[in-house]
């Protein structure tokens, strides 16, 4: 409903308009106000907002540093892990041509020890194969001249037993 309308007309157009100035200073009053609290609003926002980037920027600031300083770790530890991967790979290799240089060692001296088992068991092999083929040849000379006798004898034997007679 129109503010006019509100108004009761009481035929008295100055009354009515004192009446209506007022209300529209009033209006004018209530609308300065909101007017006021639009602006504090928007400077509220406005010291929001500065604040904001300010703490954007700081916490840009603190990436950043934690970025660099990552970034210092990395190329420190980077260059110590190298550093280790040397010093050990010198170290591998060096334990690999001393413990292949003692295998080396440990081969030759076990080889030699072998061979010189070998020819000292296999010259023993041979003085027993040979006393122990004379002793087999002595035996079967043995068992030759026993053989022999006893045929002798058997010989002997036969020529004294009495003969069974044809007939009986």
């Amino acid at each position: 409903m129109p503010v006019c309308e509100s108004i009761p007309s009481t035929g008295d157009t100055a009354m009515e308009k004192d009446h209506l100035e007022i209300l529209l200073e009033d209006i004018r009053g209530k609308f300065d106000l909101v007017l006021e609290g639009h602006e504090v609003l928007r400077a509220d926002i406005e010291r929001a907002r500065q604040e904001s980037r300010e703490r954007d920027e700081q916490l840009l600031f603190m990436i950043r540093a934690l970025n660099d300083k990552i970034d210092g770790v990395d190329a420190r530890l980077s260059a110590k892990i190298d550093g280790v991967d040397t010093r050990l790979s010198a170290k591998i290799d060096e334990v690999d041509a001393r413990l292949s240089a003692k295998i080396d060692e440990v081969d030759a001296r076990l080889s030699a020890k072998i061979d010189e088992v070998d020819t000292r068991l296999s010259a023993k092999i041979d003085e027993v194969e040979t006393r122990l083929s004379a002793k087999i040849d002595r035996v079967g000379s043995t068992l030759q001249e026993v053989k022999e006798d006893l045929a002798a004898h058997r010989r002997d034997t036969e020529v004294h037993l009495p003969r069974p007679a044809k007939g009986a």
